[in-house]
C-alpha cells in the first residue's frame, strides 16, 4: 500500500461526494497518509508578524492553543499580540474541525477536538534534550503525560511556511510489522506506577496497559539506530500551501525538515471507526492475547 493517498480537494468546507469520503476514511483507518497538496490555510497579512522562532517562550518547541478554553500556551507575546495569534489559531481550529466533519462524517459524532499548535521552529535544528523528544527520528505517537486509554490520535497539518520551504518527512509502517518487532522489548509497569503517575498528576489520568505498551514502542522505536536506518521507509515532501492528516498513533513517521506549520488533534474511540481492528488498541490486543483498555472503546 502506498503511504499517500493523495486527495484533490481544493476547499476546507463541503459538500464532498461520497466516493471521496469513502476513499479518505478507508486510507486513514488503513494507515495511509491523506494529502491535500491545494488545500491552503489563508494567511491575513498581519499574521507574518508571528512568524518567528522568537514568538516561542523559553525552549518550547511549539505554540499551543487550547480551543475548548480559547487558552494560548508557549508564546513570548503578549496583550493585544497574543490575541491576535489565539485569534489565528482558533481560526485554524474552526476550519479544520469543519473539514474533517464533511470528509469523515462517520467519526463526526464521537470526535474530540484537543489542541491546536503552531510550529515556528526549523526542524532540522532543533536539538532535543533525549532522543525521546527527538521527532526526527521514526516513531509513533503517545503522549507521556496524557494517556488515551486506546482512543485514536487524528492529526491534520498544514504547511504555511512564507519562504517556499518544504517540509520533509519519512513515514515507515505499517503499524502491525512494527509492534511484532518490538514488542517483546516492552517492560510491564511496575506495580502501582500508574496509579501513582496520576495521583501525583504526572499524568491526567491512569495508564492503561495500551498506554504503557504504546508509550515503550514510542522510546524504543526511536532507540533503536538500525531500525533507524533499515526500516523500510518513504521520503515525503510537503511544499507550503498543502495540507496532510494521518492517524498518528498508527503511522510511524519522522519530521525532518521544515518551519512554519499548524497542527490540529483530534481523538477518536475505536468504537467509532468503520474498522476498528485496524486500531493500534485492537492490533496490540491481537498481538499480546488479552484487552489493554476499557471495552467502552
Amino acid at each position: 500500500m502506498d503511504a499517500l493517498q493523495h486527495l484533490e480537494i481544493t476547499r476546507w468546507s463541503g459538500p464532498f461526494s461520497a466516493s471521496l469520503q469513502e476513499q479518505a476514511v478507508h486510507a486513514l483507518e488503513h494507515g495511509q497518509v491523506l494529502y491535500c497538496p491545494n488545500l491552503a490555510f489563508e494567511l491575513q497579512d498581519e499574521a507574518g508578524r508571528f512568524f518567528s522562532p522568537s514568538c516561542r517562550s523559553g525552549t518550547r518547541k511549539n505554540i499551543s492553543y487550547e480551543p475548548a478554553r480559547g487558552r494560548l500556551g508557549g508564546a513570548s507575546v503578549r496583550d493585544d499580540e497574543a490575541r491576535d495569534l489565539a485569534a489565528l489559531l482558533a481560526r485554524y481550529a474552526r476550519v479544520t474541525r469543519g473539514f474533517v466533519d464533511a470528509l469523515i462524517p462517520w467519526h463526526s459524532e464521537a470526535l474530540t477536538q484537543a489542541r491546536t499548535s503552531f510550529r515556528p521552529a526549523e526542524i532540522k535544528l532543533h536539538r532535543p534534550s533525549s532522543y525521546r523528544e527527538d521527532d526526527r527520528l521514526l516513531h509513533t505517537d503517545a503522549f507521556p503525560s496524557r494517556p488515551t486509554q486506546g482512543a485514536r490520535i487524528l492529526r491534520v497539518f498544514t504547511n504555511v511556511n512564507l519562504a517556499g520551504q518544504d517540509r520533509l518527512w519519512r513515514v515507515s509502517g505499517p503499524f502491525e510489522d512494527m509492534a511484532r518487532k518490538f514488542l517483546p522489548r516492552v517492560r510491564p509497569p511496575l506495580p502501582g506506577a500508574n496509579m501513582i503517575l496520576a495521583t501525583l498528576r504526572i499524568t491526567k489520568g491512569i495508564r492503561s496497559e495500551y498506554d504503557h505498551i504504546m508509550m515503550q514502542l514510542h522510546d524504543r522505536v526511536k532507540a533503536d539506530r538500525g531500525y533507524q536506518d533499515e526500516a523500510p521507509q518513504t521520503r515525503l515532501a510537503f511544499p507550503p500551501g498543502s495540507t496532510w492528516l494521518m492517524f498518528s498513533d498508527q503511522v510511524v513517521h519522522a519530521a525532518m525538515v521544515g518551519q512554519y506549520a499548524f497542527e490540529q488533534t483530534f481523538h477518536l474511540p475505536v468504537s467509532a471507526q468503520r474498522w476498528p481492528d485496524t486500531s493500534p488498541l485492537r492490533t496490540l490486543e491481537r498481538l499480546t492475547g488479552h484487552p489493554l483498555a476499557p471495552r467502552q472503546l
